[in-house]
């Protein structure tokens, strides 16, 4: 008997051989043919027949979109290739922050006096284009990247963005100018 020490030894009976075991019954009672082994699921026939199925064509396999989390459909590409695409209409950015800083120099000495407080309200309003164009960015990831599922070559959007923040923000400073405003007026004949 069984070691009566596991478990599952109470449900286990031993059976003694039997000639004939591990040989499924046959349809009909019968014993495979002595001499031939026995072969789970090939049936000995006396002569070899064709084969009753068809085989089908492989089909390529075509992404759906969906797959396991993370696991994007494209490669990941280089840090370089992004700082490229950040660069792609920069000069709008470029001629709005040199308009700028040229109204801001307008502003800034014709209000004479220390120039610490107009230049750190410079400083805040780059830092403001700058956030500025963060946010143009992230937003058209969002859209148009995962929404509408199309690749951004540029960041000419983000950039004409900021360039029309700053260009206002220039214009802003011209308009706290009192000679700028005074010349404007006589130009305009108001």
């Amino acid at each position: 008997m069984a070691d009566q020490t596991q478990p599952w030894a109470e449900r286990t009976v031993e059976v003694p051989p039997q000639p004939g075991v591990g040989i499924p019954p046959q349809p009909g009672g019968e014993l495979p043919p002595q001499g031939e082994p026995f072969r789970r699921g090939v049936a000995s026939v006396g002569r070899p027949r064709a084969p009753r199925t068809e085989s089908f064509p492989t089909v390529e396999h075509e992404p759906s979109g969906t797959g396991w989390p993370g696991a994007s459909q494209e490669p990941r590409r280089p840090l370089s290739w992004h700082v490229e695409q950040l660069r792609i209409g920069g000069e709008y950015s470029a001629a709005a922050a040199l308009f700028a800083f040229v109204c801001w120099g307008i502003w800034a000495l014709s209000g004479g006096g220390n120039l610490t407080g107009p230049f750190l309200t410079f400083l805040m309003s780059l830092l403001v284009a700058a956030g500025l164009f963060g946010l143009s960015r992230l937003l058209g990831r969002v859209v148009l990247e995962r929404q509408l599922g199309r690749i951004r070559r540029s960041a000419k959007g983000a950039h004409a963005a900021t360039a029309v923040f700053l260009v206002g923000l220039g214009i802003a400073y011209l308009q706290q100018t009192a000679w700028v405003i005074s010349v404007w007026n006589w130009l305009t004949g108001f």
